[in-house]
């Protein structure tokens, strides 16, 4: 899609897509795992972007998008979290983000992006809950969370295979009996 206007090199320049704010936004359907599909294709409804949830429900929506093999859709649910929550808890969504992400590249058969964000957000989510004093916020289990990203990334980098991300959703909460 072009533009009656052209750029400094005399070529069209694409027009962006925006949202209702004007702001860019791909309008693009997306896949389950966040993977852009040709305009028209029948995509996964997406995440709304901006909203502000209490933490509670940010961890229950994650989990459920988790469980259900979007873990692109729970990292957006995190950065939600992690824009509009206190100064204080920043480190830890952008953690639990980059492990959903993580876990996104993992099940894309991105080996190295996976394994890199699955451990990057081990680590902020372990130092988050060091520095804070605090091991189980809003109810999840971070060490078992951590545990999960950094077992999974050495699966991951041994196998060299794509992983099902529903299959493999972590339990934010800890298992349960």
């Amino acid at each position: 899609m072009g533009s009656t206007s052209a750029g400094d090199s005399g070529r069209p320049v694409a027009a962006r897509d925006r949202d209702g704010e004007g702001r860019a936004r791909n309008a693009r359907p997306r896949d389950g795992l966040g993977r852009p599909l040709p305009y028209g294709a029948d995509g996964v409804e997406r995440q709304p972007e901006g909203v502000v949830r209490a933490p509670e429900r940010t961890v229950a929506e994650a989990q459920r998008l988790l469980d259900a093999g979007k873990p692109f859709h729970a990292h957006e649910v995190f950065e939600d979290a992690w824009k509009s929550g206190p100064e204080e808890e920043r480190a830890l969504w952008r953690g639990l983000a980059q492990i959903a992400v993580g876990l996104t590249h993992a099940a894309r058969g991105n080996v190295t992006g996976g394994v890199r964000l699955l451990r990057r957000g081990a680590g902020a989510v372990e130092e988050w809950a060091a520095e804070a004093g605090r091991q189980r916020p809003y109810g999840m289990d971070l060490v078992g969370v951590a545990g999960w990203a950094r077992e999974l990334a050495g699966e991951v980098e041994g196998g060299g295979e794509a992983v099902d991300a529903g299959a493999r959703a972590p339990r934010l909460r800890g298992r349960t009996p």
